[in-house]
Parts: structure tokens; sequence; C-alpha cells
């Protein structure tokens, strides 16, 4: 090959990739972009998706809308997310445990958290936090005190959680293996109507991160016994967490974002994590976010798939020594 040639190579290769490049960031934009939620409406993910989207509308994409597709414990939305056109213009926004606990809990997932996705941006980092409805004496003002009023009547030994084999699922199995007790979970299809039942009286207690709560204690529906950060929550200052509360070994936190499939270019990543990191960083943003009872938290995408790999790695033993196995 001539000089010639070889020079002429060298500038049309990367001229056809910023070419290629710039058309996939046009499709995207072009293109109503979709935020898939596995979890009903109404619950915190959904209503945290929903604030997102109007922030997203007319910065990412002109049009933003969320859908929610509920089933199979959220995985229906993964894997919609996960077999969708590699273009920026489907977007999983979850929490995370279907990317780093469900692994341990299921015997046979259709996808691989790390493999099949790109961690795109994290918005939230939050505690989960147990509260108690009418179901439950007003004298029962502790988790202590809740242990103990369940196990005076075994029937009352049960919790309401967001998903089975989710994060909020095996925080109360890890206080029944704490305390000694048998508590029974009772796992719904999100956040809402797991607090609707919680409101009821149909559940004593729920394990809910803190933007389900918020509202329903605010409004004194309910009353939260702890939460499961290392240090309390400042949305429930007066709440001890489980740390204070004796169970040491009870510490969740979570971290809520956007997931991309594997194949998305990288361009088209770092517009949307640019965008995001950019509303994250204004003061309305965080603001709005403390509203929704979750507190900010900005990454990159290689610092967030370091976070979802760690965090797979940390549930592994946890799950294994629950004896839980999801059934499909």
């Amino acid at each position: 090959m001539s000089v010639r040639h070889r020079f002429a190579g060298s500038v049309l290769i990367p001229a056809l990739v910023l070419l290629w490049s710039g058309s996939a960031l046009c499709q995207s934009a072009n293109k109503p972009v979709r935020l898939i939620v596995g979890f009903a409406a109404g619950g915190g993910t959904d209503i945290s998706a929903r604030f997102m989207a109007d922030k997203l509308r007319g910065t990412y994409a002109p049009t933003v809308i969320v859908e929610n597709r509920v089933g199979a414990a959220s995985r229906i939305a993964v894997e919609m997310v996960k077999n969708s056109e590699p273009d920026g213009s489907t977007i999983l926004f979850t929490p995370d445990f279907p990317m780093v606990v469900y692994p341990h809990s299921y015997k046979k997932l259709d996808y691989d958290p790390v493999r099949d996705f790109i961690a795109a941006a994290s918005i939230s980092r939050t505690n989960l936090v147990l509260s108690v409805g009418p179901a439950v004496p007003e004298s029962v003002k502790t988790v202590a005190e809740f242990v103990q009023w369940t196990r005076s009547d075994p029937k009352r030994a049960f919790f309401a959680d967001t998903a089975a084999g989710a994060t909020p699922h095996f925080t109360g199995v890890m206080l029944s293996r704490a305390a000694g007790i048998e508590l029974t979970a009772v796992h719904y299809k999100g956040g809402g109507p797991a607090m609707q039942d919680l409101i009821g009286g149909q559940v004593p207690m729920s394990v809910n991160p803190v933007s389900e709560v918020l509202p329903n204690v605010t409004a004194r529906k309910i009353r939260v016994l702890a939460t499961t950060g290392t240090e309390r929550s400042k949305f429930f200052p007066d709440a001890p967490t489980m740390i204070e509360s004796g169970y040491k070994d009870v510490v969740v936190a979570g971290y809520t974002g956007f997931y991309m499939p594997a194949k998305t270019p990288p361009q088209i990543v770092a517009k949307f994590n640019s965008i995001v990191s950019g509303l994250l960083a204004t003061e309305d943003m965080r603001q709005s976010l403390a509203k929704l009872g979750s507190d900010a938290f900005a990454s990159t995408p290689d610092e967030f798939g370091q976070i979802i790999r760690r965090e797979l790695e940390r549930w592994g033993p946890i799950v294994k020594a629950s004896g839980f196995t999801a059934e499909d």
C-alpha cells in the first residue's frame, strides 16, 4: 500500500467513526425515549422515573415517556431493555437489586447485569426504612418491641416488601435471622401496593425505600421504627438505625439509576451521563430529589459500574446464607 493510500485511510476511518457516532446520536435524539420501570405506578421508583423524565425532556430528547412493565419481580422490564435497540432510546430505570441481588436469588436469570448492560448514570443513594401501620399498637415504638410483639403471636410475624428476592425482602430476612424469629415475607409488585396494605392494616410492617415511606409518615399514616444506614437518615432524624436498634449486621444501602443495553455506543452513554450529572449538580435538582426522599448521587459510567460489581459481590454470601431461592 502506498503512503498516499495509507494516509487517506488514516483520515477516512476516523471520519467515518465520527460520522457514524454523530448519526447515532442524532438518531437517538430524534426518537421518543422510553424509561422502562419494572414496578407499579405510584411506587417510589415510578415517581422518581416520572420526575427524571420531566427533566430529561428537552435536554436529552424532545420526547421522554415512562413505561411501567410490571411482572416477574421487575425482570420483564430488565429483559425488555436488554433486548432493545442499543441506540439510547430505551433505558432501564431501576433500583440496584435486579442487578446485584437477583443473580444470586434466581436459579435461572435471562440476563447478566455486567455483560448485558452499561450502568449509564446513577441518580441517588438511599437507605431502607422499616415502618409499621395501624395493625401494630401505638405502644410498639422500636424494632425490639416489634420483635417481641410478633413473638407473642406468630400470626403477626410477617412483613411486606416491594418484590420477591429484592433488597427490601432480604432486609426482612436479615432481621428475621438476627432476631431469631420467623418473619414471613409478603411480596408486592412495587412499593405503592405494599404501602396501601400497610396503611390499610393488612400487613403489620413493610420495608421500603425512603421515597415510598416519607409522604405517609408526614401524613401520620405509618410510623418509622428504624432505617438501614450506618448513620441516621436526614429524612427521619428521630428514628434510630438498625445498628442503634441492636442489629449491627442489618445495614443496607441502595443505588437507583439508568442502564442501557451493552452495545450502546459510548458517545450516547457519555452524552446521557453528562446531562444527568449536570442536572444532579444543581441545587434545584438536589432539593427536588430530597422531597422524594432521595440523596442525589452522581457518578460516571465507570464509577457506577464499579459500584454495581461491588454490590453484586457483597450480596452473594447474604443470599446464600438465607437459603432463599426465588421462584419464577
